[in-house]
């Protein structure tokens, strides 16, 4: 039998024994899981940039209508919208006054006109009495004179009379061409000065879509090679547009300039008022590789980058050079190749070297 003491000197290796063997019967550490990523192969396109802007369809010409006299308004005979011929009547300004003043001034003419028949009639008299020595050269003369002034007090009057009868039919407000009308500020009992707008009414023909620019655009819009136009309410539909006319002077609020855009072969479904997006394209030289904005991986040094995803489906990160951000895309200029596969999605999340499994790409 062992002595107490021979237990007490081999239980230390015993236990090591079994330590040891206890430590290697631990499990290994989990491997680090491979992160899905979201790709894209590295296509090479033409550079065309492109820029798409919100407006409004308008008129071509749209005339501000107004009465070319002052008075009350008795009736208006249009709303917004309506559609109008040439010659139709728009509003009525209440005619009594300038009724009366007709009645005047056909007065007035007819007492100047009467005037002018006494003295040509006297004219003729002292004519006579005249070539018989009855009465003097100086009282001939006279009666001459007198005739001239009258004949000038009859054209006096009857040019009164023609404003007088003129300002009596300005009393209502006639449409010059056909349009529809985009805008009424009168009312019924509403009075007016002369020149004041009072309707507004679009011509029937070109329309155009109206579009703020910011300034740093501008250059861009005047070198356009494509403008399309889609409308927000028609969205299967495109037109072909060109620019018309780019203000010279900015917005005093919103420091945009303003430009028309002429919509070519514009159909009867076009309405007035319509929101549309205008597309502006130009091409550039050279050629782009066109990623989605999450792409772009913005280093410490504030250069931007790119990761790829090598054979062995790890990434590194490259540097590249941005030509333009777009709405929703960046153009990369210098640092890919065709067939390289990027990141386009937790860009952000990622280290060199990290093995990565691309669950999406094309």
């Amino acid at each position: 039998m062992f002595a107490i003491k021979d237990f007490l000197h081999v239980t230390p290796a015993i236990v090591l024994s079994i330590a040891g063997l206890t430590g290697c019967e631990q499990p290994a550490p989990p491997e680090k899981p491979v992160r899905p990523v979201l790709s894209q192969l590295v296509k090479l396109t033409a550079d065309w940039r492109e820029s798409t802007y919100a407006g409004e369809v308008k008129a071509r010409h749209e005339t501000p209508l107004s009465f070319r006299i002052g008075g009350k308004i008795t009736e208006r005979q249009v709303d917004v919208g309506d559609t109008v011929t040439a010659g139709a009547t728009l509003a009525q300004i209440d005619p009594a006054d300038y009724d009366l003043e007709l009645v005047e001034s056909e007065a007035k003419a007819a007492a100047a006109r009467a005037e002018m028949s006494k003295a040509h009639k006297d004219l003729q008299r002292y004519e006579e009495l005249l070539k018989k020595k009855l009465v003097s050269k100086a009282d001939f003369s006279d009666f001459s004179s007198k005739l001239s002034v009258t004949r000038a007090r009859l054209r006096q009057a009857e040019a009164e009379l023609e404003v007088t009868r003129n300002q009596s039919i300005y009393t209502t407000l006639k449409s010059d061409q056909a349009g529809v009308v985009t805008s009424v500020s009168i009312e019924k009992g509403q009075v007016v000065a002369a020149g004041q707008t009072v309707l507004r009414v679009a011509t029937e023909g070109n329309k155009e879509v109206v579009i703020a620019v910011p300034e740093n655009r501008l250059d861009e819009l005047r070198a356009a090679q494509e403008i399309s136009i889609s409308l927000w309410a028609r969205p299967e539909k495109s037109y072909e547009g060109s620019v018309r006319e780019i203000s010279p002077g900015s917005d005093p609020i919103t420091r945009t300039y303003s430009a028309k855009i002429t919509l070519l072969e514009a159909d009867p479904g076009i309405q007035l008022g319509m929101t549309a997006s205008v597309r502006v394209r130009r091409h550039m030289e050279g050629e782009v590789v066109r990623l989605p904005l999450s792409s772009i991986y913005q280093q410490e040094s504030g250069e931007h980058a790119v990761w790829l995803v090598d054979g062995d489906g790890k990434v590194q990160l490259v540097p590249v050079e941005v030509a333009e951000y777009t709405f929703d895309t960046v153009l990369i200029r210098h640092g890919l190749s065709p067939g390289q596969r990027v990141v386009t999605a937790g860009v952000h999340k990622l280290v060199p070297g990290q093995q990565v499994r691309v669950t999406e790409g094309e």
